[in-house]
């Protein structure tokens, strides 16, 4: 079948439109690239005055739901988490590398001067690092990957933080100085993981897809989604966040800080399972206690004051 694929136009979701589209063609489909313009891609105001939530997805969307393609891929941590009950989240294949890292002039964080300029367009790293080195003067960043680093290289930096996977996918691993631990950084929901979505009720689409869907990597983001949705902290919270599946159990890190980053609120959780992971027949029970996960560890955020922080946050933004 032909299964019309719409994608952003930088580098990096090119890359990854191409990554599933060769792997739709490896199980007999015909493939057809629609590149989309989002206003993410356009705007060159801070994400927190652009309206952040689903800058780089509802134009994609849109398309999906005019019926001018069949199939979006997104960069998961940029999807919105409010039900849209037209799409469907069909398929999440195999996560990348979550880190973050530091790309400066050979410094470590460690090793960067007193008041030296770091770029972020993330409030969850700016928080982070503010928690570690509250001299740092952190500053935004809008731009593909390819304009960031062109903007430290001219000096308007210190050093940038950027996620590994995107570096590793461009081929631009050798421009990395430091790569955190998730203990030093722990990754917004969704990093490095895809989300490919189709209509609802486009029933060959999502069979197509299905093939690509990778049931434990879908189970942890799913849990991180639901906790960010349980939150209600939205795209530009300082909320980190963490699942994997594991030895028979779901387990889960997340964390909340205050903007500045004086403030760090952290809990662990996991749920254990018996499942195979590997069966159709068990994912809505994984999925099921994924959901639970996620709303039990919102939960113990919020009774340690998690709530207050985000809402300090917004104010702030």
């Amino acid at each position: 079948m032909l299964i019309r694929l719409g994608t952003r136009q930088s580098a990096l979701a090119l890359w990854q439109a191409e990554y599933v589209s060769n792997s739709l063609r490896t199980l007999g489909h015909e493939v057809q690239l629609v590149k989309i313009t989002t206003s993410g891609d356009v705007s060159t105001t801070p994400l927190g005055e652009s309206g952040g939530q689903g800058v780089f997805t509802k134009e994609i969307q849109r398309a999906l739901l005019d019926n001018r393609c069949d199939l979006a891929v997104h960069s998961l941590k940029d999807l919105p988490t409010e039900v849209i009950a037209e799409l469907a989240l069909a398929a999440v294949p195999p996560r990348e590398d979550t880190s973050d890292c530091l790309l400066s002039k050979g410094l470590s964080l460690a090793e960067l001067p007193l008041g030296a300029s770091i770029g972020t367009g993330s409030p969850r790293r700016k928080a982070t690092l503010l928690n570690v080195r509250p001299d740092l003067l952190v500053k935004d960043i809008r731009g593909n990957v390819d304009t960031r680093i062109k903007k430290l290289d001219e000096g308007q930096f210190d050093a940038i933080l950027l996620a590994f996977a995107g570096l590793h996918r461009l081929g631009l691993q050798s421009r990395i100085t430091q790569k955190f631990t998730s203990d030093e950084m722990l990754p917004a929901v969704g990093q490095a993981a895809l989300g490919l979505e189709t209509r609802s009720d486009d029933m060959d689409a999502m069979a197509a897809v299905q093939e690509l869907d990778h049931t434990p990597t879908h189970a942890a983001v799913l849990a991180e989604r639901t906790l960010l949705r349980s939150m209600r902290a939205g795209c530009l919270a300082p909320l980190a966040c963490h699942a994997i599946v594991q030895n028979n159990s779901i387990q889960m890190v997340a964390r909340v800080f205050s903007p500045d980053g004086k403030k760090r609120i952290e809990v662990k959780h996991s749920v254990d399972h018996q499942l195979h992971v590997d069966s159709g027949d068990h994912k809505s029970e994984l999925y099921r206690l994924a959901e639970q996960l996620g709303r039990d560890a919102a939960e113990m955020l919020t009774l340690q004051g998690a709530a207050e922080l985000i809402q300090e946050a917004k104010v702030a933004t």
